[in-house]
């Protein structure tokens, strides 16, 4: 083939600058029923929560039963349930039983020294064995027995209360997640509508360009302005993304790894239901912290359980006195017949008291004393900073208040200014500066709207925990 017939070829099997958009469509096209299939796949893999929309109790609810932190508390709490049988167990009877067999060297034994007189012809065996069962019962152990009892008690309390505790922070970190999704959702929407403004206002640059009426560095602007729009979008989407993983997370789920990048996660509530009208008082808030707080009533527990430690440690000075009973057998001492027992009851009483320990109850007093004192000192903090953290949330509560109310007529003057300032453009009036102006106000305020909003509720969450408000906090200690 000569070199023109290959340039020929070449020329007509090239495709033209102008085909390309179309070869393009094409192939997308032809790709759509491949995409649509691992679609379909995805879907069916999925779990059925992704399939369901997920109120913000339903979240909650969710949150209890799955939540890996709630779950890791509840095995906390059940860890101290049985620390607390253990702190009682002094005070309970207590059954034992022992068996023993023995075997030993018959040159070692040790003979009765007239085994030769006639008529004492003894067998000294070299093997035994005893078995028994004993019931023993402290009656006084100079004051922990009752100590002991009313640890356990103070051990359960507090283990609940700090469970509670526990839920009540992640049951807020789920609300504030839950928010964070309808506010990266509702920020979509408003970045879309500034892209698109901007994109018309393009357009009718670009129409008023060609006619001759504005000049070529309106359409550059108008350009820009598309261009600087593009990544905040971009961003919004990510954002979005990034905060239904965080709630996934929260809610304890297994997200399938066919699942790539958005997770079909669907919500019910708006930022609108959940900024619910909320009226207190800071004296009130401060009142109902301490009384409601469950880390508060924690601590006071701690002070108590401590209180009963030193009576403990302080039992080591005193004497210990034990009822003990039961029934034993053992082989005869005095014929190598190991059929041959011994058996009978028994029943007495044993008392021991450490006249002297080198100082080792003293020293457990003072350690107990020093951890009493330090938890009375703990409770001081803790409520000087719980009532910080009131202070703080209400401050940002009213802050949060008072932006929601200021940004309610915001909105709407905004979009009359951009209808305003689009008609004195088209009439001639205006310029474009100004419509660029009226947009970018537009898409700012409903930013600060939407953000005012998830503020707002999100203060008033954490303002509720900081006084000891839960939603299903009551429902989840039962």
């Amino acid at each position: 083939m000569s070199r023109a017939n290959l340039q020929l070829v070449i020329a007509i099997l090239r495709p033209r600058r102008s085909m390309i958009p179309a070869l393009c469509a094409c192939m997308a096209f032809l790709c759509l029923p491949a995409r649509a299939a691992d679609a379909a796949a995805a879907a069916t893999n999925a779990p059925a929560w992704l399939a369901k929309p997920l109120s913000i109790e339903e979240c909650l609810n969710l949150a209890l039963t799955q939540n890996s932190a709630i779950l890791k508390s509840q095995k906390d709490l059940e860890a101290a349930y049985g620390i607390v049988v253990q702190t009682r167990a002094i005070a309970i009877p207590k059954v034992r039983a022992q068996s023993q067999y023995k075997i030993i060297d018959k040159d070692s034994i040790d003979k009765f020294p007239f085994s030769g007189v006639p008529g004492l012809n003894i067998d000294y065996p070299d093997q035994s064995w005893n078995a028994s069962v004993t019931l023993s019962q402290s009656i006084y152990e100079g004051g922990r027995v009752n100590s002991a009892l009313r640890a356990s008690r103070l051990a359960r309390d507090q283990a609940l209360l700090s469970h509670q505790a526990a839920i009540a922070d992640n049951l807020l970190e789920v609300r504030l997640a839950y928010a964070d999704v309808l506010l990266a959702a509702q920020l979509i929407t408003v970045q879309e509508a500034s892209v698109k403004l901007l994109s018309r206002e393009l357009e009718d640059t670009k129409r008023r360009f060609e006619a001759g009426t504005v000049p070529r560095f309106n359409v550059l602007r108008a350009e820009v302005e598309v261009a600087n729009a593009r990544p905040r979008l971009i961003k919004a989407r990510n954002a979005y993304r990034v905060a239904k993983s965080n709630l996934a997370n929260l809610l304890g789920y297994n997200i399938p790894k066919d699942i790539w990048q958005d997770i079909p996660l669907q919500l019910t509530a708006t930022l609108e239901d959940m900024a619910t009208p909320y009226d207190i008082d800071l004296p009130s808030a401060l009142g109902q912290a301490v009384e409601r707080r469950p880390e508060l009533a924690a601590l006071k527990k701690a002070i108590r359980l401590r209180q009963e430690n030193l009576v403990s440690a302080r039992a080591g000075y005193k004497p210990s006195v034990q009822l003990i009973g039961g029934y034993g057998s053992r082989s005869s001492s005095f014929t190598s017949d190991l059929g041959q027992d011994v058996s009978g009851w028994f029943a007495g009483a044993q008392a021991s008291w450490d006249i002297f320990d080198g100082f080792l109850t003293k020293g457990k007093v003072d350690e107990a004393r020093a951890r009493h004192q330090k938890s009375q000192v703990d409770f001081d903090d803790t409520t000087r900073r719980v009532e910080l953290e009131v202070r703080t949330t209400y401050s940002n509560f009213i802050e949060a208040r008072e932006v929601l109310e200021s940004q309610k007529k915001v909105q709407e003057q905004a979009g009359e200014a951009l209808r305003l300032a689009t008609a004195r453009s088209e009439a001639g009036t205006g310029t474009q500066l100004d419509v660029l102006s009226a947009q970018t106000s537009l898409t700012e305020a409903r930013t600060t709207q939407i953000q005012a909003l998830r503020d707002y509720s999100a203060a008033q969450s954490r303002l509720e925990r900081a006084i000891g408000r839960n939603y299903t906090l009551d429902t989840a200690a039962k």
